[in-house]
């Protein structure tokens, strides 16, 4: 890996080179909605990774990319897509319905109804200019792209979606881990097919990657320190304990249905009113409550309540 240069570009855009390793920061490192784009150029190819809100600002580093891949599907990382028009694009065989077609990507969601998955793909299209890519082309784990004296592979790490992949630039030793972005929210398993025991079991993976340099699409940017890597990881993955603990006091408090511990807020602070927060708290909550109810911690009443074992 060649060494870490820094400077500031047009448009006010940082970007951090590694070897043949372009990483151009979005707003505020990367916070959603923004995130972190990644553009690898071998001797034959270019291929960029997701493409962030920040990809519309980049310019022909961005545009003259020859392909995309996707080391997951959320809108966060499509916002880039409508100027890649005829250039392929790329999303794991989990997840490539959801980047082909909006109703995948509505189902994902969880969103019912007409009027509400109308109204989110309009907000979709006027804040990540969403398009559909009704030709993505389904990829496997350990796929590879050779680029011409740099290889991508993929190595899948679902969860936070059932098709995020790591992505690894070869031989250089720099892995873009997506939306492992070990930010102080903790993971993210909200989606109608997302996996908390799927992301436990990620979040060990991921330290075995064969990395130097590690890159997140949100918050953290880039790490080349390894032992600040695994301590920010392991804060990152103590969130599900932390989560668990504030769930049973909650219970603690009173039996309640899993609506109003949802109310009640496990994951977002009781001020933040976005539309499709309760149902997120719902079924993040549902996956803990399952858990405990295995570890008998917690039990359901008949009346659907939950309360301590």
């Amino acid at each position: 890996m060649g060494g870490v240069t820094t400077a500031r570009e047009q448009h006010g855009m940082t970007r951090a080179e590694f070897g043949p390793v372009t990483v151009c920061f979005g707003d505020r490192n990367g916070k959603y909605p923004d995130g972190n784009q990644v553009i690898v150029r071998g001797t034959d190819s270019v291929a960029v990774f997701d493409t962030p809100i920040s990809a519309n600002a980049i310019g022909p580093d961005f545009t003259n990319a020859d392909l995309c891949i996707l080391g997951h599907v959320h809108e966060d990382h499509m916002a880039g897509l409508h100027l890649l028009k005829g250039k392929p694009v790329y999303a794991h065989e989990a997840d490539v319905a959801a980047a082909r077609s909006w109703d995948a990507l509505a189902d994902v969601f969880g969103y019912e109804g007409a009027e509400e998955r109308a109204a989110s793909r309009a907000r979709f299209e006027q804040d990540f200019h969403y398009v559909e890519t009704p030709d993505a082309i389904a990829y496997k784990d350990g796929a590879t792209w050779d680029l011409g004296g740099v290889t991508v592979r993929a190595v899948h790490m679902p969860g936070h979606t059932p098709g995020h992949c790591a992505l690894l630039v070869e031989p250089y030793g720099l892995a873009f881990i997506g939306d492992i972005d070990l930010s102080t929210f903790g993971p993210y398993y909200g989606d109608a097919n997302s996996s908390m025991h799927d992301f436990r079991e990620t979040l060990r993976k991921v330290r075995d990657l064969p990395a130097k340099v590690w890159v997140t699409f949100h918050h953290k940017g880039v790490y080349t320190d390894r032992q600040r890597f695994l301590d920010d990881l392991s804060t990152y993955e103590a969130r599900f304990d932390e989560r668990d603990v504030r769930l049973l006091e909650m219970l603690r408090a009173a039996p309640q249905t899993l609506e109003q511990l949802a109310r009640g807020r496990l994951l977002y602070p009781a001020h933040f009113n976005e539309p499709w927060v309760d149902g997120v708290e719902a079924r993040s909550i549902a996956m803990h409550l399952d858990e405990l109810m295995g570890k008998g911690r917690v039990a359901r009443d008949a009346d659907g309540r939950y309360r301590l074992a």
